[in-house]
């Protein structure tokens, strides 16, 4: 072993020496550790950073690219009227994916967010009867809890995030058929309530949903990358059981970003009953995958331990607007849009295999 570089036995004391942050970073770089740089190939530092940027931003040149041929294809495309549109029924998917990155960034899935949102929105339908501070709780306490569920049974009975939020997915819509009468009852929002003109209003020419989701992303980016938990999240996603052994919380961790991502789904289901002014019970259904489709396409891998906010924003637009473009053709049936979302979520999930394992061949 050359004497210049630390042993697994220095390395450990350092960490033990340095905080809980630094101890995390620690465990990421042992993972990720290289080869000295004067074992490496020569050009493999230009083609690794070549793989990140692709990776990182791969999403949004596709997103841009498909915006030109679109706006220069199609006349009613790249109208105001368009845009906002599309901007207003991206907001409430961007939500959900905004919890899907959490819980994937740690390796987990989560199936059960479909149904919450459908239940979140029957929810705060019903609850806006009694004021707008129960139609936004309620929703988020239900969902809340869902959540919190799923991630105790995920991390302390260790039980498969599969079956757990399956089982969470047929929970909630059970629930949300039982408080709707099998679906023939549907609760409406009063029109001139403060509830309401949360998803009508505007400002600047923008929905407030609009605005919120920007906000929550903003919020989200922050926590991710900012913040103790963000960096717990990544330790996690990258090696829980180094994670365990230089001390985060991982229990806690998956707990919180499961409740997380529970609280999204009831969320983006309350905006989304403001906006239609009632409580659908058919929506929802598929979501869960639109919303693991969008955030895998933004560059976030399905192995967990990588991953990033804005990446699944862009993920949720690219969707939105290849179904504008398959609408905007109209000899095209919508259900066309599923193919091609799940063509591009192929290609990309291919793209991410060659590039991981290109990266460990350097």
């Amino acid at each position: 072993m050359d004497a210049d570089r630390p042993g697994r036995g220095d390395r450990a004391r350092c960490v033990r020496r340095t905080g809980t942050r630094e101890a995390v970073t620690a465990v990421q770089t042992v993972e990720a550790e290289k080869p000295a740089a004067d074992e490496e190939p020569i050009g493999s530092g230009r083609t690794e950073r070549l793989s990140a940027l692709a990776q990182q931003h791969g999403a949004l040149v596709t997103l841009v690219v498909a915006v030109i041929v679109a706006s220069l294809s199609f006349g009613s495309f790249p109208t105001t009227t368009n845009f906002s549109n599309m901007a207003l029924s991206s907001a409430f998917p961007a939500v959900i994916a905004l919890g899907m990155t959490f819980v994937i960034i740690t390796g987990g899935i989560d199936l059960s967010v479909g149904s919450l949102f459908a239940l979140g929105g029957v929810l705060a339908a019903w609850g806006s009867q009694y004021g707008t501070a129960v139609a936004l709780l309620l929703p988020l306490a239900v969902c809340g809890l869902i959540g919190l569920v799923n991630g105790l049974l995920i991390s302390r009975a260790r039980l498969a995030p599969f079956i757990v939020t399956l089982a969470s997915l047929l929970a909630a819509r059970g629930i949300l058929l039982a408080i709707t009468d099998e679906g023939a009852t549907t609760y409406l929002v009063d029109k001139d309530s403060v509830f309401a003109r949360i998803g009508q209003d505007k400002l600047l020419g923008i929905g407030v949903p609009v605005w919120i989701t920007v906000v929550l992303f903003v919020l989200g980016a922050v926590v991710l990358r900012r913040t103790r938990f963000g960096q717990y999240v990544y330790a996690v996603g990258g090696n829980e059981d180094a994670a365990a052994l230089m001390g985060a919380p991982v229990a806690r961790t998956k707990t919180s970003v499961y409740t997380l991502s529970g609280l999204c789904a009831g969320l983006a289901g309350a905006l989304n009953a403001a906006w239609l002014m009632s409580g659908v019970t058919i929506l929802g259904t598929g979501m869960e995958l639109d919303a693991i489709s969008a955030v895998v396409i933004g560059g976030t891998l399905l192995s967990g331990g990588f991953g990033f906010i804005s990446g699944s924003l862009v993920g949720v637009l690219l969707l939105k607007v290849i179904q504008n473009v398959i609408n905007q053709i109209g000899s095209l049936d919508s259900a066309y849009q599923q193919v091609v979302s799940g063509a591009f979520l192929a290609v990309v999930v291919i793209a991410q295999t060659w590039l991981g394992r290109r990266r460990r061949m350097l």
